[in-house]
């Protein structure tokens, strides 16, 4: 049954205290109440953006790389049903200045038609193209996967036939809970396959990096940054650093093939 706006209303009100509330999962049975009501088979995946991507010569045909962008075309095209949402709840709720409340999450599947009208619309595929090429522009960050949050929040029935892709930032709910997480929780959002990042010798230890980084993966040590294995590899140190001094590269040519089959064992967007 689709959530009325009232319940959308109070869960807006209760967003800022979300990092209180993810500490709860840290407990022994508080955490493993959460995980089945809330994160039950969820596999999320962080996408890097395009222009983090070097189209290198350690990967054949690199002239022809297919890029992270592609994963989520190839799921929007596949789809049947695309819903964009009217507005982000997490930028919303925490008044965020820094990037457009308006671009809100995209959702693919059968499982659409359960979300409340007055939450957002169905678009075509050409629309929903549209929307997730103005989130990159914007300086959102993909996350693409299987979200039980997602449908619980929504009210939908169909949780195997909802494909959430959501345009992060710094304000969204998985980015400011993650470092705070329960482990087991914290391991279904996960680093896209093949990605390597680390740090170059040019790193002056300016910690600008250690601001972006929504799982706090990185640290100062000795006056350098240290990326440490809790890295989702979405990129935004590398974006980001003033020195160029993270790389990004993909040792894999079938990341997406491998990306796309991993989500098409849990979610149907037919």
């Amino acid at each position: 049954m689709a959530r009325p706006l009232w319940f959308v209303k109070l869960l807006e009100k209760t967003f800022p205290n979300i990092k209180l509330i993810a500490k709860l999962t840290r407990i022994p049975l508080l955490g493993t109440i959460f995980d089945l009501l809330l994160f039950k088979d969820d596999e999320i995946i962080y996408l890097p953006k395009d222009i983090v991507i070097p189209v290198n010569s350690e990967l054949p045909n690199q002239e022809e790389m297919v890029l992270p962008t592609k994963i989520l075309e190839h799921f929007i095209n596949k789809a049947n049903s695309h819903w964009i949402m009217n507005f982000c709840i997490c930028r919303k709720s925490m008044q965020c200045k820094d990037y457009p409340i308006e671009l809100g999450c995209l959702f693919l599947g059968e499982a659409v038609h359960d979300i409340n009208p007055e939450l957002g619309r169905l678009v075509s595929k050409e629309e929903a193209l549209d929307h997730v090429k103005k989130c990159r522009e914007a300086g959102l960050v993909h996350m693409i996967g299987r979200n039980l949050l997602d449908k619980q929040w929504l009210g939908v029935n169909l949780g195997y036939k909802l494909l959430s892709i959501c345009n992060c930032d710094p304000c969204c709910c998985l980015w400011r809970i993650s470092p705070v997480l329960n482990p087991k929780i914290g391991r279904k959002i996960q680093k896209m396959a093949g990605i390597h990042i680390w740090v170059t010798d040019t790193c002056i230890g300016c910690g600008t990096c250690m601001d972006s980084c929504f799982v706090n993966a990185i640290k100062l040590k000795n006056n350098r940054a240290e990326i440490s294995k809790e890295c989702r590899g979405c990129g935004r140190c590398v974006e980001i650093c003033p020195q160029g001094a993270i790389e990004l590269k993909i040792d894999d040519s079938t990341y997406v093939s491998q990306t796309i089959e991993q989500l098409e064992k849990i979610i149907d967007v037919t």
